[in-house]
């Protein structure tokens, strides 16, 4: 079989390398890719929004399933374009996307449902959103209503810092058009949990929690990033909390969205806060996290391809999905610098050794080197039977990886660590 993953960061290698284990598979082409991808897939330098280029090339080769694994190519409506040339593919289409790509959607999905979140109002225009914030709680969330890269969330721990956010995205723009209309909602509290979830509209099936660690510096202190690490399972997530989430959170969205004739077939990924008052979702992705999926699909015993097909055919019900009860850890190594500002172009040193368990994200190869060439380079990803003993694992392999310029937080895992001793 010919596949094609579109995207080109840490998650995508992760699929890939996952999608390489069904012997059926022939070839793998990443469009766009990267320099780490390329030792796994062949590179195409197509872009992962040129939806045109991408159906052309499908097409032109013969390309027996795709996966779109980004946001944006998904909302765009990539997987409606594919499909209309009859490839069957992973991922929801246009109209079942906007549950990530409107943040207003999907609040007022929820409201409608009866799906529990924080309390939140929508505003189109700045006058009436600064007018609302004096009276406003505080701490409180302001987000952007469409994509920003994982960035368009301000938590504001003062009115000041509120109404500063509430220009940014709405007057100066910050997001581009994703701001022109903004969500403020109520500050919850608690651990936060990732999970991703298989569905073909019909059946939910969750994969392993997860914990992300979004804050650029160690405790949880910097400016937020696209994640600088990753654990799973995550400790917070029992059996009791689970069971919560599937009947009133996980079944009730993909039912909701049924009603809304927006069936949703992909990777469902909750965001959600185990507050006092029970789990909440905090968002909604229509697809793969990043780098949840890094710590996520190692831990997958079944064949992934089989069950993507699975999702694509309705049959997803029918089919074994196991995971295993093993630990993983996901240490991001960035640019210094970033989410800001970072230098590029400078050598990567990967031990042949670990090159199965590290994720490329930011890195391009030129003349046979693999060169930073983005502020998350790469995950270093252990699977061990504790979480103590994955999170020691990833940490040395990082310690054996080398690039100038390197940048990485040093307590990956900590508070899950904290909390499985406090369970115990």
């Amino acid at each position: 079989m010919k596949i094609m993953v579109v995207g080109g960061g840490g998650r995508e290698h992760a699929i890939i390398k996952k999608l390489k284990e069904n012997p059926t598979v022939t070839e793998i082409f990443a469009l766009p890719g990267n320099g780490g991808i390329a030792r796994d897939a062949v590179c195409v330098n197509i872009g992962a929004t040129d939806t045109e280029g991408i159906v052309n090339f499908a097409a032109e080769n013969g390309i027996d399933y795709a996966v779109v694994a980004p946001d944006d190519p998904l909302v765009l409506g990539c997987v409606d374009e594919l499909q209309k040339k009859g490839i069957p593919c992973f991922g929801p289409e246009k109209k079942a996307a906007i549950i990530e790509g409107s943040k207003v959607f999907s609040k007022n999905l929820m409201k409608k449902y009866g799906i529990p979140t924080a309390a939140y109002e929508v505003f189109d225009n700045a006058e009436n959103a600064l007018e609302y914030l004096k009276t406003a709680p505080i701490p409180t969330v302001i987000k952007a209503d469409g994509l920003a890269l994982g960035k368009g969330v301000i938590i504001a721990n003062t009115t000041e810092e509120a109404e500063d956010a509430v220009r940014s995205i709405m007057e100066d723009k910050k997001f581009g058009k994703s701001g022109d209309s903004i969500v403020i909602e109520e500050f919850l509290t608690g651990p936060e949990v990732s999970v991703l979830s298989f569905t073909d509209g019909k059946t939910v099936v969750p994969m392993v929690s997860s914990m992300d660690h979004k804050r650029a510096g160690d405790d949880d202190t910097g400016l937020n990033t696209g994640g600088m690490g990753t654990v799973a399972p995550n400790p917070y997530y029992t059996e009791e909390v689970a069971e919560e989430c599937m009947n009133k959170i996980f079944l009730p969205t993909v039912n909701a969205m049924n009603k809304e004739g927006r069936t949703f077939k992909g990777c469902l990924y909750f965001g959600l806060m185990l507050t006092e008052d029970g789990p909440k979702v905090i968002e909604y992705n229509c697809r793969f996290g990043d780098p949840e999926t890094q710590v996520v699909l190692p831990l997958l015993e079944s064949d992934l391809l089989t069950v993507m097909q699975s999702v694509t055919n309705g049959t997803l019900g029918n089919t074994e999905v196991k995971f295993s009860k093993k630990s993983a850890c996901c240490v991001v190594m960035a640019s210094e610098g970033y989410p800001v500002s970072y230098k590029k172009g400078f050598e990567i040193s990967i031990p042949e050794v670990l090159q199965n368990q590290v994720y490329v994200a930011g890195a391009e190869l030129k003349d046979g080197k693999l060169l930073t060439s983005g502020g998350r380079v790469l995950g270093a990803t252990a699977v061990d039977d504790t979480l103590e003993k994955a999170v020691s694992a990833a940490y040395k392999a990082v310690e054996n990886i080398r690039f100038d310029n390197a940048y990485y937080r040093r307590d990956i895992g900590k508070r899950a660590l904290n909390a499985v001793k406090e369970a115990n």
